[in-house]
C-alpha cells in the first residue's frame, strides 16, 4: 500500500504517539482512511496529512478536542476567523492572569527575602514612612478568637478567587487600639489581604494612605505577639509619640512560607501624628 502510511509511519512523521492516533480514531476526530479487516491495522492516506496538521495546530493554540471536532466538521474561512478571534480573546485573558500571578509571586519572594534581613536585625522599633496601599477586608466574627481570624482570612481568599480580584499572596489583621491597650492583642476586628490599586472601587476595599508609622516585627507564633505590642507601646510612651490608628498587622512569613511557626514574621504598624 504505497499510497498509505501505517500508524507507526504516521506517528514518526508527525511526531505524535500511536496512542494519541488511536484515541483520535476512537472519538471520531481523525480516523484512518482504511482499516485492514483481517488484522485491524490502520492506514492513513497522504491527503489526510493536512487535516492532521490542522488538528495539531488548533490543539497547540489552546482549542479542546471537542472544539476542534465541532469546528472541523464544516469549517470555512469565515468560521475559522470567528473561532480564532474567540481563541485570541481567551489567550489574551490568560496572559493577563499569568502576568498578575507573576507579579504576586515576585512580591511574595521579595517579602520572604526581606524577612530574612529583618530577622538579622532583631525586633527593634522604627519610625517609617509607608506608601499608599489598598486592602480587602473581611470582618472577624465575635468572640474574635484566633480561629475566627483564620476563618475570616479564608473567606477573604475565597472571595478574591471567586471575583478574580488582584490580591497579593499575603494576609493581615486589624486590631483596634482599645483592645491592644487592654491586652487583647489577638482579638482582631478585621482580616485583610493586600490588593492592587485597580480594585480601589470594589466593595470592602479600604485605602491605607501614605504616612508616618511606628513599626516593629514579631518573630514566632501569633499567639505570643503580645511582647511585640508591649515593646512598641513602650517606645511610643518613651518618645512621646501619639498613636493615631488601630494596629495593622502584615504577615510576612506565615503558613504559606513555612511549616515552622518559629519562623513566622509579622510586621506591626500604627499611624502616628
Amino acid at each position: 500500500m504505497n499510497s498509505f502510511f501505517s500508524i507507526g509511519e504516521l506517528s514518526k512523521l508527525q511526531n505524535i504517539s500511536r496512542q494519541t492516533l488511536i484515541y483520535y480514531d476512537k472519538i471520531g476526530l481523525f480516523c484512518p482512511a482504511y482499516t485492514d479487516p483481517n488484522n485491524g491495522y490502520r492506514y492513513y492516506s497522504a491527503s489526510q496529512l493536512d487535516y492532521l496538521d490542522t488538528i495539531l495546530i488548533l490543539k497547540q493554540i489552546g482549542f479542546s478536542l471537542e472544539e476542534i471536532k465541532a469546528h472541523m466538521a464544516h469549517y470555512t474561512i469565515e468560521k475559522s476567523i470567528v473561532a480564532l478571534r474567540k481563541q485570541l480573546a481567551v489567550v489574551t485573558r490568560q496572559i493577563e492572569e499569568l502576568q498578575m500571578i507573576k507579579s504576586r509571586i515576585r512580591h511574595r519572594c521579595a517579602q520572604m527575602e526581606y524577612s530574612v534581613a529583618v530577622k538579622d536585625k532583631g525586633e527593634e522599633v522604627t519610625v517609617e514612612r509607608v506608601e499608599r496601599q489598598f486592602i480587602l477586608l473581611e470582618e472577624v466574627r465575635p468572640p474574635h478568637t484566633l480561629e475566627d481570624v483564620s476563618l475570616a482570612t479564608k473567606q477573604c481568599f475565597v472571595r478574591a478567587f471567586r471575583e478574580h480580584l488582584p490580591i497579593y499572596f499575603q494576609s493581615g489583621a486589624i486590631v483596634p487600639y482599645e483592645r491592644i491597650v487592654q491586652g487583647a492583642y489577638t482579638q482582631a476586628e478585621y482580616a485583610f489581604l493586600p490588593i492592587g490599586k485597580s480594585a480601589s472601587g470594589v466593595a470592602s476595599v479600604r485605602e491605607l494612605p501614605s504616612g508616618r508609622c511606628v513599626c516593629t516585627h514579631h518573630i514566632g507564633d501569633y499567639a505570643s505577639i503580645g511582647k511585640a505590642y508591649a515593646r512598641i507601646l513602650a517606645y511610643c510612651e518613651k518618645n512621646r509619640i501619639q498613636i493615631m490608628s488601630d494596629s495593622y498587622e502584615f504577615a510576612l512569613n506565615d503558613y504559606l512560607s513555612t511549616g515552622d511557626e518559629r519562623e513566622y514574621l509579622t510586621k506591626i504598624l500604627f499611624y502616628i501624628g
